[in-house]
């Protein structure tokens, strides 16, 4: 079972938002053993997305579209839709209109003439009902194909996905079952990787697929199977699973559930009841910005310090000012004291520092562009690296970010 994901808007095109809700909706199509053949982002233009449509069909089984359903005059999809399908015409939805006028009073907000367009859909249109917005969402099967059109704003889309969306195509269609198990190794390249598991993969079964995932400092092995029982196809991806680990043993560091490092992390935080503060130079606030974005983060993350400049570390995190001297304020020795005063001053069970050069100068350090240090101060030990990130400067501080949180991981555990 094959989909293909459009999303129509030029906002998309010129760069102007980023399209996240192709990636959602790939996600959740593929838990439901659903694969995404092809993902298009087109112009608000008529021509196009009667091309892009006539073209979907042809290639899939399910075509989800997203964008376009507003009730202003660039927003053509429904009139284009209903063109699409032999010239339906559009007619009015009357539970719609009560389901925007009840959205309104709640917020005292006044009924417009205006929002009246919005309720009306293609007479072929199956109602999605959207529970999070105005503009509702429509369901169409013709030609053995599946039509979805959903509006673009991303909470709305995810409401429609999960609530009506994902259900209505498990009662239509008899799914196969896809699974993923994905290993995360650190400290050897994807080349390196490869060469090791060589043989492995050549012996790999035409229904397991492995994929390479490489990224800041990491590479992440997703194995993947697809088959009818799903009982079979988990205990083979747990045999293979068990193979990578004998095979990689000294560079794995468990299994990706699907959850960001900083979820990861959080939750071990959270189980072994311990806290975490940040001194940030270099990263300038991110690393503790990527421990906030967790929900639930407040019971283990105490607070921070961007101690940007030389006399900031000092007046803030009680670096000594002869260290900063004898080794600049890109050192190992500095990065530990910024540890060290983070964790006096918050009370925390870890506190992790770092400084370095991002670039493009290198202002007072004798140290090249790229170079970072990352302390971490446990309740018993201090650990300290020198990492070299390269350039440019958006990827010095990613890299940052992420290595900070894997040496923070592996402390815990």
């Amino acid at each position: 079972m094959n989909a293909e994901i459009i999303t129509i808007g030029d906002e998309i095109l010129i760069g102007q938002i980023v399209d996240t809700n192709s990636q959602f909706i790939g996600q959740q199509l593929n838990k439901i053993g659903v694969s995404v053949y092809q993902i298009t982002s087109i112009q608000d233009d008529k021509q196009h997305i009667l091309n892009a449509l006539k073209e979907a069909q042809e290639r899939v089984d399910i075509v989800i579209i997203t964008g376009g359903l507003g009730p202003t005059k660039d927003d053509i999809t429904k009139k284009t839709i209903a063109e699409f399908f032999n010239d339906d015409k559009l007619i009015e939805y009357p539970e719609v209109i009560e389901h925007i006028k009840g959205l309104f009073q709640k917020i005292n907000h006044p009924f417009k003439e205006i929002q009246r367009y919005q309720a009306q859909l293609p007479s072929k249109a199956t109602l999605l009902q959207n529970d999070f917005g105005t503009a509702p969402g429509m369901w169409f099967y013709e030609n053995n194909t599946v039509f979805v059109s959903l509006p673009g704003v991303p909470y709305e889309m995810k409401g429609l996905i999960t609530s009506q969306v994902l259900p209505k195509i498990q009662q239509q269609f008899k799914l196969p079952f896809i699974i993923h198990k994905t290993i995360m190794t650190y400290g050897a390249g994807e080349s390196t990787i490869a060469e090791r598991i060589e043989d492995f993969e050549n012996n790999l079964p035409s229904h397991i697929k492995l994929a390479y995932l490489p990224s800041f400092g990491k590479v992440r092995l997703r194995l993947s199977a697809k088959g009818e029982n799903k009982e079979v196809l988990e205990k083979a991806l747990n045999d293979k699973v068990s193979e990578v680990y004998e095979l990689l043993p000294e560079i794995i560091t468990g299994l990706d559930d699907d959850s960001s490092l900083e979820k990861r992390v959080g939750e071990l935080l959270k189980k072994n009841s311990k806290t975490i503060c940040t001194a940030e130079s270099v990263t300038g606030g991110k690393i503790a910005a990527t421990l906030v974005s967790v929900a639930g983060s407040s019971s283990y993350y105490k607070g921070g310090f961007v101690a940007y400049s030389a006399e900031t570390k000092i007046n803030l995190l009680g670096v000594c000012p002869e260290t900063i001297k004898k080794h600049t304020v890109v050192s190992k020795e500095v990065a530990i004291e910024m540890a060290k005063g983070a964790k006096e001053r918050l009370k925390t069970n870890y506190a992790i520092a770092v400084t370095g050069n991002a670039g493009p100068t290198t202002d007072d350090t004798d140290k090249s562009v790229g170079i970072v240090y990352i302390a971490l101060v446990a309740d018993n030990e201090v650990f300290v690296g020198e990492f070299d990130f390269g350039q440019p400067r958006e990827k010095v501080i990613n890299r940052t970010v992420s290595k900070a949180l894997e040496i923070l991981q592996k402390q815990i555990l």
